[in-house]
């Protein structure tokens, strides 16, 4: 079993102001301060998006997404720039129903975030859609749906949906990232697409005991968050692979280096926690 104490001890002491307010936030549901959202959100472009630190001055897919996400764990999706974010995801998706980061990013941009290249597309893609979904889920969630989540924004990913549909191999894989599976996953789920989704996650099952600790983290956040119960039998795996592969200072080490182990520990928090408030 997870250590749940243990990880949120990890994150107390390793954690910038923003990471904490995360965790009090997941824990609790405690109000962020006006000033530690000001931080989190620092930095958007006048269009909407968030640029990569290696994409310059220039709006990324993945920047931006990569902001909704701590965002989303400060319970600021609603925030005008949050709102601002996922109306220009929105405007970038193409016609087909895929997204694609801008040409200008070609030199610049890490091989799953490359413009022009089919697998990046595909995870890009697959991000977008999901906090595309996630944000009709808290519409949804909230009361009547507003113009922008229930009309937009539903037509929208539903089209992400039958472009990610449109890539699956017939035994359920994908030709992209090990994250655009699961992203899909999610998406698919709530577009009631259940056999597609459970031909991803069988391959993901496959696959857990392969996968690096702030994988299996995101992989079990992201299906958490669009609903799918800690007892479905992904999940089970997930997060006994989670309780394998926690540490004994309570965290879990991430892919991008040691000063992303806080954000992966904050993943597993997320998948773990009893109760969710967001």
């Amino acid at each position: 079993m997870v250590d749940l104490e243990a990880a949120i001890g990890f994150v107390v002491a390793h954690g910038d102001a923003v990471e904490r307010a995360r965790l009090s936030w997941l824990r609790n549901g405690t109000p962020v301060p006006a000033e530690v959202l000001e931080t989190a959100e620092v930095g958007q472009a006048p269009d909407g998006g968030w640029p990569a630190t290696w994409g310059g001055d220039v709006a990324s897919i993945d920047a931006t997404c990569f902001r909704l996400a701590e965002l989303d764990d400060l319970g600021a999706l609603g925030r005008p720039a949050a709102r601002r974010a996922l109306d220009w995801l929105a405007s970038r998706q193409q016609a087909d129903g895929s997204w694609d980061e801008d040409p200008s990013l070609a030199g610049s941009a890490p091989e799953w975030a490359r413009p022009g290249d089919p697998e990046a597309g595909l995870f890009v893609t697959a991000n977008a859609a999901f906090w595309l979904t996630v944000a009709g889920l808290d519409a949804r969630a909230a009361g009547p749906l507003d113009h922008r989540v229930g009309g937009v924004y539903a037509g929208v990913v539903q089209g992400a949906a039958q472009s990610l549909a449109a890539r699956l191999r017939p035994d359920g894989s994908w030709p992209s990232f090990l994250a655009a599976g699961w992203l899909s996953a999610a998406v698919l789920h709530r577009q009631d697409m259940f056999q597609e989704s459970a031909r991803i996650q069988v391959v993901l099952a496959e696959r857990l005991t392969a996968m690096s600790p702030g994988d299996v983290a995101w992989l079990a956040a992201t299906l958490r968050r669009v609903g799918i119960d800690p007892q479905d039998w992904i999940m089970v795996r997930a997060l006994r692979r989670l309780a394998e592969t926690q540490r004994s200072d309570g965290g879990w080490e991430s892919d991008d280096g040691h000063q992303f182990d806080v954000h992966s520990t904050l993943s597993a928090i997320r998948a773990c926690r009893p109760a969710p408030t967001g």
